[in-house]
C-alpha cells in the first residue's frame, strides 16, 4: 500500500486530537474503521506511529517525523486542489453536472428531475459503496456533488472540504420474509428478533461501516447480542431474507420488493441521514438550493412508495403535539 493524501489527513487528525476515537468523530468515520486504516498505514511505513495509553495516544519518533512532514504537505495539497478545481470549472462550460452517489433509492429519480428541469444540462453519474471515495472525487473536482448517507447518530461528515445539506432523516426498519411470523406486525420491538440470524452488507459499505456499532448497541439495550451475521451483497441479503434464513435492516425508503416486507422498529432507535455535499463556490454550489429541493421531493416520493413508511409517518403526525 502506498501512502496517500487521505492517509496523511487521518494521521494528522489523530495527532491533533490525541485520540483515535475523537479523530474518528471529526472525520465522520467509525472508530474501528479508523483503527484498521491506521494499522495498514503503519504496516506500509514499517513502524508504529502512535503509542496508546490511558490518556489517549502520543506519537512515536516515526510518528513525529510523519506529522511534521504532513504540516507542510497537507496545506500545499489543499491549495493545489482548490487551484485545480477553480481552473477546471473555469475551463469547462457550465452545462454539465457530475453526480456521485452511494447505493440508495434517490439517485435515478433525482436525475429525472434535473433532466426535466434543465434539458440543456449534460448529466452523468458515478456510484460507489464508499462515501469517502466519492467525497475525495468531489473535493478533487472529478465530481460536482455527492448524494450519500450516514448513521443518524453521527454528525460529522468528511474533513471540512465539502459543504453539506440534509435532505431527510429516516428511521431504520427490519426486513423480513413475507412468511415470517412477525411480518404482519405494525411495529416491532428489536428484542423480538433476538433469535434471528442477520444478513447485512459488507463492513466497508457506506451503510454498515458507521451503522454497525449503533445496531449492536441497540441490541444490547434490548438485552441480547445479535447472532453471527451473514455478510453479503444487497441481492444476496434479500435472498437470505426471502428464503427465511435471516432478517435484515433497511432505510425506511426501501422500495417494495417481492417476497419481503419492511416493519418499523419501536422505539425507532436507529436512523439514517440522507445528505448532499459539494465544494464551496463550485458549479454545484451555485445549483445547491435547486438540487436540494429536487432531492427532498424525490425523497418524499420514495417515502410514499413504501406503505409501511407512509403509515408510520401518518401515525407520527397524528401523535405530534
Amino acid at each position: 500500500m502506498e501512502l496517500e493524501f487521505r492517509h496523511l489527513r487521518m494521521i494528522r487528525a489523530i495527532g491533533d486530537a490525541g485520540s483515535v476515537t475523537k479523530a474518528a468523530d471529526r472525520l465522520g468515520l467509525a472508530q474501528s474503521a479508523l483503527s484498521t486504516q491506521l494499522k495498514r498505514i503503519e504496516n506500509a511505513l514499517g513502524g508504529r506511529l502512535f503509542e496508546r495509553g490511558r490518556e489517549g495516544v502520543r506519537p512515536t519518533p516515526l510518528g513525529v517525523l510523519v506529522l511534521e512532514r504532513s504540516r507542510v504537505l497537507l496545506p500545499a495539497m489543499r491549495q493545489l486542489q482548490k487551484d485545480a478545481v477553480r481552473f477546471a470549472h473555469a475551463a469547462r462550460e457550465t452545462s454539465g453536472l457530475r453526480v456521485g452517489a452511494t447505493h440508495g433509492p434517490l439517485l435515478g429519480a433525482l436525475v429525472d428531475r434535473l433532466a426535466a428541469a434543465r434539458p440543456e444540462m449534460a448529466l452523468s453519474t458515478q456510484s460507489s459503496s464508499s462515501t469517502s471515495e466519492l467525497v475525495s472525487r468531489v473535493a478533487e473536482g472529478r465530481l460536482d456533488l455527492v448524494l450519500t448517507g450516514l448513521c443518524g447518530h453521527r454528525k460529522a461528515m468528511g474533513d471540512g472540504r465539502l459543504e453539506w445539506r440534509e435532505i431527510a432523516v429516516d428511521p431504520v426498519f427490519a426486513v423480513l420474509s413475507e412468511d415470517h411470523p412477525l411480518a404482519r406486525e405494525r411495529e416491532l420491538e428489536l428484542g423480538r428478533l433476538a433469535g434471528e440470524r442477520w444478513a447485512l452488507p459488507p463492513g466497508d459499505s457506506c451503510f454498515t461501516e458507521c451503522f454497525t456499532e449503533c445496531f449492536t448497541a441497540a441490541c444490547v439495550r434490548a438485552d441480547f447480542l445479535p447472532l453471527p451475521v451473514y455478510e453479503a451483497d444487497a441481492a444476496s441479503c434479500l435472498h437470505l431474507v426471502r428464503t427465511g434464513r435471516a432478517v435484515s435492516l433497511c432505510r425506511a425508503t426501501f422500495p417494495p420488493t417481492d417476497g419481503v416486507v419492511t416493519v418499523p422498529l419501536d422505539p425507532p432507535e436507529l436512523s439514517w441521514r440522507q445528505v448532499i455535499g459539494w465544494v464551496p463556490h463550485s458549479l454545484a454550489w451555485g445549483l445547491a438550493d435547486e438540487v436540494v429541493g429536487y432531492a427532498k421531493a424525490v425523497h418524499a416520493d420514495a417515502a410514499a412508495l413504501n406503505a409501511a413508511y407512509a403509515a408510520w409517518l401518518r401515525r407520527r403526525a397524528r401523535s405530534a403535539p
